[in-house]
């Protein structure tokens, strides 16, 4: 995991944050938009959760792996949730049902982080 990667899916989360509350307040349904920063964040995810299980898999250790990897799993899962929800949501809170799980990724990924540089002693 690296610095570069957490602040580049908090970018990418904040913007779909935003966008959700935006359509939220726009009386609209989510739309390609959201769909595209939900994906550039899942990708994002995949990539960070590979690179991350990758090192764990050779010599890294950290004193809370289960709770490393609890948050691992639960952020690659809360973009995918959030889309399935908001797009079976049909009135204009759709935005703010891709929000919620989109500014809960944000936090996750740094506490990632702090459970990552807790290994490095």
């Amino acid at each position: 995991m690296t610095t570069a990667l957490v602040a580049a899916v908090t970018v990418v989360a904040a913007l779909l944050t935003l966008a959700g509350l935006a359509s939220t307040a726009a009386r609209r349904r989510i739309g390609l938009v959201h769909l595209a920063l939900a994906g550039v964040l899942e990708a994002l995810l995949v990539a960070q959760a590979v690179l991350a299980l990758v090192r764990l898999a050779g010599d890294r250790e950290l004193p809370e792996t289960a709770t490393f990897l609890g948050y691992l799993a639960g952020a690659l899962l809360l973009p995918v949730a959030g889309v399935l929800f908001a797009r079976g949501e049909t009135t204009r809170w759709a935005g703010t049902v891709l929000a919620v799980p989109a500014a809960a990724v944000s936090v996750m990924v740094w506490r990632l982080l702090q459970l990552w540089e807790a290994g490095r002693g």
